[in-house]
């Protein structure tokens, strides 16, 4: 790869953790039911980060859980958020492998679901180890109840995923029209 190239996705990368640092902090949909938080777009720049290469997506994954944390959220939802670096990577890594995947709606929208159902994985993960290990039981049996771990966490990062997913292809599709920046990306649609 150039010298050139490498140096416009990393820029790339830095302004898309700049803007994930930022969504937390500003979004006006914010809703905070923890140990869940859906704010929207908050996995926007993760995904755009995505489809430019693994690198870009583990630091863009990183920051982003930076700014979970600048933003003040509790401390689950900021561990939950250190958790998109398991699905940024394995996303990033299919794509570099399989380059046609986000060629057509089908594809794309397999992945992501694929890539949302890693992600949930991850998050129900973490904020089971989260309240296994709580001192206060009776907070820590309520989180652990299926209700809330496999429905506000499981499903609800599933269906927040996805959409995020559709706005950050949506960006995507716009920005491979521009000549110039096509070809940062890996996985340029068949039709760009």
């Amino acid at each position: 790869m150039n010298r050139n190239l490498s140096l416009q996705r990393m820029t790339a990368a830095a302004l898309l953790i700049a803007v994930g640092i930022v969504i937390p902090m500003i979004s006006p949909v914010k809703i905070l039911v923890e140990p869940m938080s859906f704010t929207l777009a908050s996995h926007v720049a993760i995904f755009i980060a995505l489809f430019i290469s693994p690198t870009a997506a583990v630091a863009v994954a990183a920051g982003t859980t930076l700014g979970f944390f600048i933003a003040g959220f509790p401390l689950v939802i900021v561990l939950r958020a250190g958790s998109h670096l398991v699905f940024a990577t394995v996303g990033a890594l299919y794509l570099k492998a399989r380059p046609k995947t986000l060629g057509s709606i089908g594809r794309s929208q397999a992945f992501s679901f694929a890539v949302a159902l890693i992600h949930a994985a991850a998050e129900v993960l973490v904020v089971f180890l989260f309240y296994f290990n709580s001192t206060d039981q009776a907070t820590a049996q309520n989180f652990l109840t299926a209700r809330y771990l496999l429905g506000l966490v499981g499903l609800g990062t599933v269906l927040h995923s996805m959409v995020d997913f559709v706005i950050a292809f949506i960006v995507y599709q716009a920005l491979i029209r521009q000549r110039n920046l096509r070809r940062l990306f890996l996985t340029p649609p068949e039709k760009a």
